[in-house]
């Protein structure tokens, strides 16, 4: 285990960036977000939680997919080039770790997408400990320790120091290039324990990290699927998209075609299941009201993505739609409306 002094992290992240981009919170206009490392940027570690997660960094919110151009009736396609430039991201917590983990799931299952697997090849992940959980956090209930981030890198703060510590072939490749910039932490497996047990006390004080996910899973979609609980906890919901668009894991996108004036763009880009227009085609929409289209993303979440995936749920805890939601019509309230009324509403 190495540490490093916070006064010389800017020293780390310019010995990073001469062969590796790299990515990190930085705030910008009062809000902190993910966003390529520079001498100038305002650089945010203390946030517990940018606004949108760093799955940007694996899964941009855009991105190309091949050009068409036509010179007389002869039509060419230039795919767009896969990504190759090593790269770091920077800060990630255990929620959003969780949340590459479904990522994954989606994305390298056959067929492979190629544009999610070059990145991942190509990104080393350097993650930290939640030095102070907050009460929208309830990334417990999934399994997930905020402590001890699985990560190709973990890092821990205590004091003014960082602890370093390699957990992967890539996270010890980012080691060794930075290792002139590290030291050997004498006390740093003592130091870094105290600071697991002081985030795991607060923690266990959080208000939603207990919730129980008794009565979700993969074997219980048509009970759930009927329920009538969803006629009445949608109503409030404003269609807004917010949740999908901060949320760790939403992977939901739209392919769409660019005329540039001098070839036409094929790109894709996030979409929303909480819209009218999702999954639109010629005879309409087979979710033809928001009851539906809101029960569809909390039935992904806590019924079909585990029953899927061997019992994971595409949900990992992270707060953001109980903070964003405007009004709040989170995943929290979902699951304790049912587990109070049992999928039945008041006679």
């Amino acid at each position: 285990m190495y540490q490093i002094a916070k006064e010389k992290l800017p020293e780390l992240f310019r010995k990073i960036t001469q062969t590796r981009e790299l990515y990190l919170p930085v705030e910008t206009c009062g809000q902190v977000n993910y966003a390529p490392w520079s001498e100038d940027a305002k650089v945010d570690l203390d946030t517990l939680k940018t606004v949108k997660s760093a799955k940007d960094a694996f899964f941009p919110q855009s991105e190309n997919l091949y050009t068409c151009y036509r010179d007389g009736k002869k039509i060419s396609i230039t795919p767009q080039e896969l990504k190759e430039q090593p790269f770091v991201v920077f800060g990630m917590k255990a929620c959003d770790l969780r949340g590459v983990e479904v990522l994954d799931k989606v994305f390298l299952a056959d067929p492979v997408d190629t544009f999610y697997a070059a990145r991942r090849d190509h990104g080393t992940i350097v993650a930290m400990a939640c030095h102070e959980p907050e009460d929208s956090c309830f990334c417990k209930a999934f399994g997930i320790d905020c402590a001890e981030p699985k990560a190709d890198v973990a890092v821990w703060t205590a004091g003014e120091v960082l602890y370093w510590k390699a957990q992967s072939e890539k996270g010890e490749a980012l080691t060794e290039l930075v290792k002139d910039l590290l030291e050997e932490a004498a006390d740093g497996e003592e130091k870094v324990e105290a600071e697991k047990d002081r985030i795991h006390k607060i923690a266990e004080a959080l208000p939603y990290m207990q919730l129980s996910l008794e009565g979700w899973g993969g074997d219980v979609l048509e009970e759930k699927f009927n329920s009538p609980l969803w006629e009445k906890l949608y109503r409030p919901c404003l269609a807004c998209g917010t949740c999908t668009f901060v949320c760790p894991t939403c992977q939901c996108y739209d392919i769409k075609d660019y005329d540039t004036g001098h070839g036409i763009q094929r790109y894709r880009c996030w979409d929303s299941c909480m819209y009218s227009d999702f999954t639109m085609m010629a005879h309409g929409n087979n979710r033809t009201s928001q009851m539906q289209r809101f029960r569809q993303r909390f039935m992904h979440k806590l019924v079909y993505f585990p029953a899927n995936n061997d019992g994971m749920f595409s949900c990992t805890g992270c707060g953001r739609c109980v903070e964003k939601c405007p009004q709040s019509l989170n995943i929290v309230k979902v699951i304790k409306a049912f587990a109070a009324q049992g999928g039945k509403t008041n006679e």
